[in-house]
């Protein structure tokens, strides 16, 4: 079996919305007629990723064993590297890793946590992560009113985000914790609940922050200061109870080991972001050397979540849910087998690869 082309594509979800919603897929056709699913980030639509698999990795790949996953990223990673190799050109690997990966599964006639060593659990929980760029503007009513509809799909714990546009620190610390206390009074003293600044204080607004949220019980503290603040991350989980985590800007295992370095007890590294399945498994294993949480960021409702959730399956010591930021079918469209939730479970495929297939039909209506 030989890779003999390889497909990239967006597919756009919302025609009228604006900014449009995009996702950035990939397939990988082999020699023998199969085909693999994979995804990379979507920042931007993920045009830059998409680009330079086109323009500068897929010429590289063609006739090369797809079963040499790991060999093909390393190798791409460092011949590639003055591209950045963080960002884009890691989410273009990414999405070539979760394509190879799906194609060996296929190959193979097993699902992928079978190749990664077998699942301790096929059932994973999941959280419910609430956010997107508006939600700081929400009043306290609106952010309650959101947090009981998602309480329908009986997930496992809640994450409230404070998406914004990383320029202005402690613009409403207040109004924060004012949220914060009122999604605790409204679940009760017992539910799980995690919040998200997105890079949005300082050092001594996270602080004041991160104390209301320690009376409140919340469960952990995520990406409260500028994501390359490395030092003073590990500065403030030191000082502070609550478990203070960071990673969805940590696109290699250095930087995740930066971060572990700096005393961060959970990292939060994204799968279509960093190397894919064969990045991840990497993190795992640093993580579990370290005695470090490990809790994948993962937005991305369909192959990324799928690819996410194989390796959940397969993460020795698991502690945290499975993070489903998009509970909307738009983006379940164009696949046979989208991924959803079940009684608060999302409960793996048992069928080779992934375990998703397209619909060719509303591929084609939504692809750009």
């Amino acid at each position: 079996m030989k890779i003999e082309r390889i497909e990239v594509f967006q597919v756009q979800w919302e025609p009228e919305a604006k900014p449009a919603t995009r996702s950035a897929f990939v397939r990988i056709h082999a020699s023998d007629g199969l085909v693999g699913l994979g995804e990379a980030s979507p920042m931007q639509g993920g045009r830059a990723s998409l680009s330079m698999i086109e323009h500068e990795i897929a010429p590289a790949l063609i006739g090369a064993d797809p079963l040499d996953h790991a060999v093909i990223q390393d190798r791409l990673t460092h011949r590639l590297v003055k591209l950045g190799p963080e960002g884009a050109l890691s989410g273009a690997l990414a999405g070539i890793d979760i394509a190879l990966w799906d194609l060996k599964g296929k190959f193979l006639g097993q699902p992928i946590y079978k190749l990664l060593g077998g699942a301790w659990q096929t059932s994973v929980p999941f959280y419910a992560s609430i956010g997107h760029n508006s939600f700081g503007e929400r009043t306290v009513d609106e952010v309650c009113r959101v947090v009981e509809q998602r309480m329908r799909d009986q997930p496992t714990a809640i994450k409230i985000r404070f998406d914004n546009d990383r320029t202005m620190l402690d613009r409403d610390i207040p109004g924060d914790i004012a949220k914060a206390t009122a999604v605790r009074r409204m679940v009760g003293d017992d539910f799980p609940l995690a919040f998200d600044a997105n890079n949005g204080l300082s050092f001594g607004g996270a602080m004041r922050v991160g104390r209301a949220l320690e009376d409140l019980g919340y469960w952990w503290f995520e990406e409260p200061l500028q994501h390359y603040h490395v030092r003073e991350l590990g500065a403030l989980a030191r000082k502070l109870d609550i478990t203070v985590s960071a990673g969805e800007q940590s696109y290699s295992t250095a930087a995740v080991a930066d971060l572990i370095d700096a005393g961060v007890p959970m990292v939060q590294p994204d799968i279509i972001k960093m190397g894919g399945i064969t990045g991840m498994m990497r993190c795992a294993a640093l993580c579990q050397a370290h005695g470090v949480e490990l809790v994948p960021h993962q937005t991305q409702p369909t192959i990324g979540h799928l690819a996410s959730l194989h390796v959940a399956a397969a993460q020795f010591q698991r502690t945290k849910p499975c993070e489903l930021d998009d509970p909307s079918t738009r983006r379940h469209a164009i696949f046979k087998n989208a991924p959803k939730p079940v009684d608060g479970l999302f409960h793996l495929p048992t069928t080779p690869g992934l375990g998703i297939d397209l619909i060719e039909a509303e591929v084609a209506r939504r692809r750009v």
